[in-house]
């Protein structure tokens, strides 16, 4: 147990000194780090919101804002339903409260319509052991004529879970694009959802845009009369009336149902309008979504197209020639910024339902700094009081167990930088732990190498048998420890697997320092030394 080939000698030391380059980063300036030459690792650890400042926003989700959006669709579906051939004819279709509802006029045919509009409840799940599928609405049929369809509790209860999940995914991108480090975005009870970005010094533009629906669509312009006319009369069935972004505002009246939505682009940059050097928006559409854009054009040529973001037309072009590229452009009074932020909510994708903000807080990087400072001095107190210690129990021995437990806190902060993992105040009492823990080891196999001294074993005998024997109890030890810190990183969020974290790699770093490095440098002292009596 004892010797060491000249390869696991070296293998050792790489790894520690590995550690300790991979640790040095954290300890300079960014602007120091520039200068460093480009073979050294140059990563510092990532720092939590808690550590390093940033965004904290908890949002709700608005359910009855979606409820609203749904029952409108909803509307659409049983215009074309009962429109379908042989038509239908009804009265009274459109939104109340939280109900669709629509009227038969020749109550001769409720049943062929009910027939029709069955299929519009919208089963989501089918129970597997026989059971009644759940539909995402009740259609209830009167017998003056009157259809109502409402929300279900379940199908309500799914359709927010499914909306929860897919704001998560959104939300996600859009974090993403803007460049934040680690954010953490959760979900927090049935409809709220937790955001934290950490280093994000703009609060504002994260909430801007997390918060903007950038709802991208595209309909054709209705030419029956002008949008001032429609506004001043009232609109024909299945258009709608939108005001332009322009100063002042013009209005167009478009068809209701767009033709495409934002679902369909698969990239947004910025770039320059070669003729007025104005900054513009490049979209492109996936495949499925260029064919139908192609399509489009190539029916409706000579008509305008708008483009329209969140309920304003950004622009209405018109089709001079049919398509076929997939790709557009969006133009308007845009700055940098402006256009940069667009394409971001662009290539995020659109929210289902809108957000509101009930809980906001910027943690500043002065909190950071004091958390730091603290762990700093914690951790300085808690290795000073091991380090004395162990000098006092074991003499020698203690004073190699120190040098194993420096290694050790150079393994972990190395290895929280190289795999980039997020340091959260919970996790420096995850390392202020483990530095209690990580002697564990060596107090083990030094009370197992006196018991054998005590047998009357000689010096080599007794260590060999020390460290060979305590192995299995440590292993042990650490295991059911590593096990604990497995269930906390799959159930808990955001602190709490900051701390799971640090303590998994704690205790790889501590069996390692502990046992395969304080037994390299006892060998290296008995070979160097070779005592006759051991020095505990």
């Amino acid at each position: 147990m004892l010797y060491f080939a000249r390869w696991k000698i070296a293998l050792i030391v790489i790894v520690v000194a590995a550690g300790i380059l991979t640790t040095l980063p954290n300890f300079f300036s960014q602007k120091q780090l520039d200068s460093w030459p480009d073979f050294l690792p140059k990563s510092q650890m990532v720092l939590g919101l808690d550590l390093r400042g940033g965004a904290y926003l908890l949002y709700e989700v608005d359910q009855q804002d979606y409820i609203q959006k749904r029952m409108k669709a909803l509307v659409s579906d049983i215009r074309a339903t009962l429109r379908e051939n042989p038509r239908i004819g009804y009265t009274g279709l459109g939104v109340q409260g939280e109900t669709a509802q629509v009227r038969i006029r020749d109550l001769t045919r409720l049943g062929e319509a009910e027939e029709r509009l069955e299929p519009l409840v919208n089963p989501l799940v089918s129970n597997l052991f026989g059971g009644q599928p759940v539909n995402e609405f009740a259609m209830a049929v009167s017998d003056d004529g009157l259809v109502r369809f409402t929300y279900t509790e379940q199908g309500l209860e799914d359709r927010m879970t499914n909306i929860v999940q897919q704001s998560i995914e959104v939300i996600r991108r859009r974090v993403d694009e803007l460049g934040t480090t680690e954010p953490s975005i959760q979900r927090q009870g049935a409809d709220r959802i937790l955001v934290e970005a950490p280093g994000e010094d703009d609060p504002e533009r994260l909430k801007d845009v997390i918060g903007t629906t950038a709802q991208l669509t595209f309909h054709m312009v209705d030419t029956s009369m002008s949008g001032d006319q429609a506004l001043q009369n009232r609109p024909p069935v299945g258009t709608i009336v939108l005001m332009s972004v322009d100063d002042p505002p013009i209005p167009y009246l478009l068809e209701e149902v767009p033709l495409l939505a934002g679902e369909d682009l698969v990239d947004a940059q910025v770039s320059f309008d070669q003729r007025n050097n104005e900054p513009v928006v490049n979209f492109r559409f996936n495949q499925s979504g260029a064919r139908e854009f192609a399509r489009i054009s190539t029916q409706n040529v000579n008509r305008a197209f708008a483009i329209v973001l969140d309920n304003e037309v950004i622009s209405a072009p018109v089709i001079r020639e049919p398509i076929t590229g997939g790709s557009g452009q969006i133009s308007g009074n845009f700055t940098v910024d402006s256009a940069n932020n667009l394409a971001v909510l662009l290539r995020a994708g659109a929210l289902p339902a809108q957000l509101t903000v009930i809980e906001e807080r910027s943690i500043g990087p002065g909190l950071g700094a004091d958390s730091v400072e603290a762990g700093r001095i914690a951790s300085i107190i808690a290795g000073a009081a091991v380090i004395v210690f162990m000098i006092l129990a074991y003499g020698r021995f203690g004073v190699i167990a120190d040098l194993a437990l420096t290694a050790n806190i150079f393994l972990i902060f190395g290895a929280l930088t190289f795999l980039q993992a997020t340091l959260t105040l919970p996790g420096i009492a995850g390392i202020v732990l483990t530095i209690g823990m990580a002697v564990d080891a060596n107090v083990l196999i030094f009370e197992r190498i006196r018991e054998e001294a005590r047998a009357g074993r000689s010096v080599i005998s007794a260590i060999d048998a020390g460290y060979s024997r305590a192995l299995g109890t440590i292993l042990d030890a650490n295991i059911t420890t590593l096990i604990a810190a497995v269930i906390l990183f799959q159930l808990g969020s955001g602190p709490v697997r900051g701390f799971a974290v640090t303590l998994a790699i704690g205790i790889f770093t501590t069996v390692f320092s502990a046992f395969t490095f304080s037994r390299l440098l006892v060998a290296l002292w008995i070979r160097q030394r070779r005592p006759s009596k051991l020095p505990i």
